[in-house]
């Protein structure tokens, strides 16, 4: 009778299959059975429910479709995974519903969904019925091409964004919030000028709490309501590729909020957490570590990143505090955590788990990229899961961008004593694929916004940032900026207030927006920029070691060894006008990029725009050519 019962199970059922799938970890679109479903049973049409507690003693679906009565829609258990399911007919888009969870101790629980694929606007905590089966897609064009992409021989300059506070409307509602149609209309003409090849959204799968920036989710699956419905988030994807943007999306594998209506103990007990909290609990954050030995859950957040890369279109995952995964220690003092079988601090449970997920994700979408934020020197984050590596397409380059914020914090008299900080991360460069990021997390928590940390008053501080980031376009590895940086956003960044754009009207920000484009379209536009980029054969030194002057040059090669580019970088406020550069041939340097221009806030003095090199030592190079070199001065030089 049972075989018969099963035999009988509709296409949106839970099946045999579904269950055995997912208690093997390996159900990748676990979300088009599990959640809520628009169905039609027979001739009824409704919602199928479907949420996984495995040791709930009983569970029913409330929404406002029964006033929210526990007795109205009782689910059933289905074994062996304890995935409980009802059909509930009327039910139609936009209802509100939870799930309600009777506890082993008899206790109840009103849990959201965590396959919800949208929820109501805070503070409300319902999840809310939709229909995310048929998005309006044009951008076939986009994704063909993606399949072929290559991230290593390709330009990567990343603006990082959170949507709720990069522009808001004057006075409409509490919050001004622009939509997501909003936002891709204005982000995308606003990074096409300045030259952008991606955008990286912070927060956007549903949270509720605005001060953790999307840090602390609650649902996985749905795009946050504050900024509108699954479809326009489906259309600003959309807009994004059809202007040639990609779109790279941060997610939060690490830790989930202890809400009431969250994941934490969802069914009365720790059902995607780990059980012992020494291994369960970041006592830093006050969050839940999710439990990665348990296959359900490997699924559940290997399921979601398929979701968002396959349903959504989205072209890459920033895996959010990775390092915390990894070490068990994390932010833990002794007796605060547990030690792997073998005596050690690292994490076995959560490295299978990046190398089952980077493998599968990376396996399924040809060209779409899963960078690692990793703040420590863990071996082989970007190499294969078969090389032993964990298997990301990139990782922060976090080491990079200490010795450089705390190089260009100095008084440029200080600053020969530690040239090196700017050279050492050449030393490394190609031990991982990095991306250069100068984050949000740069501008927050009285750490001063990119322009206040510079030396020095009005002047010198745009000065030294625009010498700043030449040098970091200049560096191997790809690039990322956070909103506000390019114009030298003065406040830091706050989620509860728009940026700063009227600094825009004052010329010294002007100025530095005018520079960071330049920078940004010769990024894009010269291969020998990002072509071997990770690779050492792109990079050279000319002088590394020029430290009492304070002053950097070197080349970036192209595959082809043509249109290299010569890069010379001034940290001081002295003029150097006797300046001389090594070079290796005897040959015309063209100037392509002067810093002293008028346009950048310079002096705008005349000069030669080619550069004849002659015969005579310098830089341990046979030939060189000299270049009045200006306080703080860049110069670009293509051959």
């Amino acid at each position: 009778m049972e075989s018969e019962h099963m035999a009988r199970k509709k296409a949106y059922e839970i099946g045999e299959l579904d269950q055995y799938l997912f208690g093997q970890g390996t159900h990748y679109e676990i979300y088009k059975k599990l959640g809520a479903h628009l169905v039609k049973d027979g001739k009824k049409e409704g919602v199928y429910f479907a949420v996984w507690a495995p040791n709930a003693k009983t569970v029913s679906v409330v929404g406002d479709f029964n006033e929210w009565d526990v007795t109205a829609n009782p689910m059933q258990r289905e074994e062996p995974v304890g995935i409980y399911t009802c059909f509930v007919p009327g039910v139609k888009k936009d209802a509100l519903y939870k799930f309600c969870i009777e506890t082993q101790k008899g206790e109840y629980l009103f849990k959201a969904d965590p396959f919800a694929n949208y929820a109501e606007l805070r503070p409300g905590t319902a999840s809310k019925v939709t229909d995310i089966g048929n998005l309006k897609w044009t951008d076939k064009t986009w994704m063909e091409k993606r399949e072929t992409w290559r991230h290593t021989e390709s330009p990567m300059s990343i603006y990082e964004a959170h949507i709720g506070s990069w522009k808001r409307h004057p006075g409409q509602d509490e919050d001004g919030f622009y939509t997501y149609r909003e936002f891709a209309h204005e982000a995308t003409a606003y990074m096409k000028e300045m030259g952008y090849t991606h955008i990286e959204l912070m927060g956007i799968a549903e949270y509720p709490f605005d001060g953790s920036w999307g840090y602390q989710v609650t649902g996985y699956y749905a795009p946050t309501s504050r900024y509108g419905t699954p479809q326009d988030f489906a259309y600003m994807i959309n807009y994004f590729h059809r202007n040639k943007i990609g779109v790279i999306l941060d997610w939060v594998p690490a830790h989930f909020p202890r809400d009431a209506h969250g994941l934490a103990d969802f069914d009365g007990t720790p059902t995607f957490e780990y059980a012992d909290t020494r291994k369960g609990e970041h006592p830093d954050w006050g969050t839940k570590i999710f439990d990665y030995s348990k296959k359900e859950v490997q699924n559940f957040l290997i399921g979601n990143a398929l979701f968002w890369m396959e349903h959504y279109h989205v072209d890459g995952l920033r895996v959010d505090a990775v390092a915390s995964m990894l070490y068990l220690d994390y932010g833990k003092q002794d007796g605060q955590w547990v030690a792997n079988k073998y005596g050690g601090n690292q994490n076995l449970e959560a490295i299978e788990f990046f190398k089952h997920l980077n493998s599968v994700v990376l396996g399924r979408n040809k060209g779409a990229v899963m960078i690692a934020e990793e703040s420590t020197a863990w071996p082989k984050v970007t190499d294969k899961p078969e090389n032993d590596g964990l298997g990301f397409s990139m990782k922060w380059n976090m080491g990079w961008m200490h010795d450089f914020t705390e190089y260009m914090k100095l008084d440029p008299y200080f600053r020969k004593g530690c040239h090196n900080q700017m050279t050492f991360a050449s030393s490394y460069a190609y031990s991982e694929k990095y991306i250069l990021v100068l984050s949000h997390d740069e501008v927050v928590h009285l750490k001063c916004s990119m322009i206040n940390k510079m030396p020095g008053l009005g002047f010198d501080k745009f000065a030294n940032l625009k010498a700043g980031y030449a040098f970091m376009m200049g560096h191997p590895g790809k690039k990322l900026l956070f909103m506000g940086q390019d114009f030298a956003q003065l406040r830091e960044w706050s989620e509860a207030r728009e940026l700063d754009w009227y600094l825009l009207g004052e010329e010294y920000h002007q100025y530095l927006q005018n520079f960071t484009k330049d920078l940004l379209h010769l990024y894009k536009k010269n291969k020998a920029m990002y072509e071997l980029d990770s690779v050492p054969a792109g990079f050279e030194w000319v002088n590394a070691d020029d430290g009492d002057r304070s002053i950097f040059s070197f080349i970036r090669h192209s595959e082809e060894n043509k249109k290299n580019l010569l890069f010379v970088c001034n940290f001081t406020p002295m003029a150097r006008d006797d300046y001389r550069v090594g070079v290796p041939r005897r040959k015309q340097y063209k100037l392509i990029l002067n810093s002293d221009e008028k346009k950048y806030g310079g002096k705008g003095e005349e000069r030669p725009l080619v550069y004849k090199a002659v015969k005579g030592e310098c830089d341990g190079r046979p030939f060189s050519f000299a270049y009045k070199l200006p306080p703080y001065g860049v110069a670009v030089f293509e051959f």
